[in-house]
């Protein structure tokens, strides 16, 4: 297990039907938006926002991920 992991701010996950993850309130969505996430070894970590822990799905429980595009750099 890599311990830095290369996390995306502000993205939003799309979970497939029969898989949820818990909102603020406990509450399981499919969908959640505004959230800060990792892929690993066949796992998506997400962290959401007034949740203490961080939540891992298999990577095929999700069926969309998105993230703001990254500002191009002057390399």
């Amino acid at each position: 297990m890599n311990a830095r992991l290369n996390w995306r701010e502000n993205a939003a996950v799309e979970l497939v039907p029969g898989y949820t993850l818990a909102d603020a309130d406990g509450t399981p969505r499919a969908e959640l938006a505004g959230v800060r996430l990792a892929v690993e070894g066949g796992f998506v970590h997400i962290v959401v926002p007034g949740v203490a822990d961080t939540q891992v799905v298999s990577a095929p429980a999700v069926r969309r991920i998105r993230y703001p595009r990254p500002e191009p750099t002057d390399d």
